[in-house]
């Protein structure tokens, strides 16, 4: 009888969507190993060192790279090639100095954008729970739990931490004018703000009215808004998802003022105001 469970190995054509790679490029990928991230939610380190960041030609100087311990997940060194990194973890190279946080594009896919300093990582709450001791337990979006004596914060709010101690620095919760990151759906990487938040009492999904730059408005399931910022954001964001920052400009500009914006390789360019 042949042996039933999962696949150790995995082919680029059956990779999740959310992975920067081509799929007819070559036959086998790396499948990453269990972790904080979902399969779909995540990409190994290894095509992350070579493919994205093209510090190595292959999958052994990857892995060489990666083994020498010269690679910081969210403040602490990684040397598992198979390492899942999904949304919002921070990756750090101490010999380049340089850091990059994971993001997501307005495809859904799984883009690193170029920081100062990995210090700090947002942090979603997906489900809390009371311990031993009536202490509060935080579950987080990316598999990490936070263990605090008051219980201060609701499932949807998102803590800024400090990594690697995992301290709570700031929270931003999910309410009425907070600004928020699409993660699913077709609003993927749309940036807004928040209108109206709908409690449905019966078995519907909870939903949420955002409200982006150029004052359109949208209603998306309440689990895919992940706050950012209370009024605007504290992180850095990519090109793609800096685009309804830069409609926001043009709308505050009077209307006597012209404000001429061209796309160039689909980022905005300021050519006249």
């Amino acid at each position: 009888m042949a042996k039933m469970g999962s696949r150790k190995h995995l082919k680029r054509y059956k990779a999740p969507k959310s992975w920067p790679i081509h799929p007819k490029e070559d036959t086998w990928t790396v499948k990453p190993s269990a972790g904080s991230h979902s399969i779909e939610d995540a990409i190994p380190l290894t095509l992350v060192i070579r493919d994205v960041l093209k510090l190595a030609d292959n999958s052994r100087e990857a892995k060489r790279i990666i083994n020498s311990g010269n690679i910081l997940v969210d403040g602490r060194v990684v040397k598992d090639y198979k390492f899942p990194v999904g949304f919002m973890d921070v990756i750090e190279i101490p010999k380049t100095e340089e850091a990059y946080r994971v993001l997501l594009d307005r495809k859904g896919r799984l883009q690193l954008d170029l920081i100062n300093e990995g210090s700090a990582k947002l942090s979603k709450i997906v489900n809390k729970s009371t311990i031993k001791g009536g202490k509060t337990q935080l579950n987080l979006h990316d598999g990490k739990n936070v263990v605090i004596d008051e219980d201060a914060y609701s499932v949807g709010d998102v803590i800024c931490l400090k990594v690697p101690e995992q301290e709570i620095v700031d929270v931003y919760p999910l309410q009425e004018g907070a600004t928020v990151l699409v993660t699913g759906g077709k609003h993927t990487g749309e940036l807004g703000t928040v209108s109206e938040i709908i409690e449905n009492k019966d078995s519907n999904p909870n939903t949420i009215l955002i409200e982006n730059s150029a004052k359109d408005e949208f209603l998306t399931l309440k689990d895919y808004a992940f706050v950012i910022g209370a009024d605007e954001p504290v992180i850095s964001l990519l090109e793609v998802n800096k685009w309804t920052q830069w409609m926001k400009y043009v709308s505050k500009k009077p209307p006597s003022v012209l404000v001429l914006v061209k796309l160039v390789k689909n980022y905005p360019v300021l050519l006249l105001y």
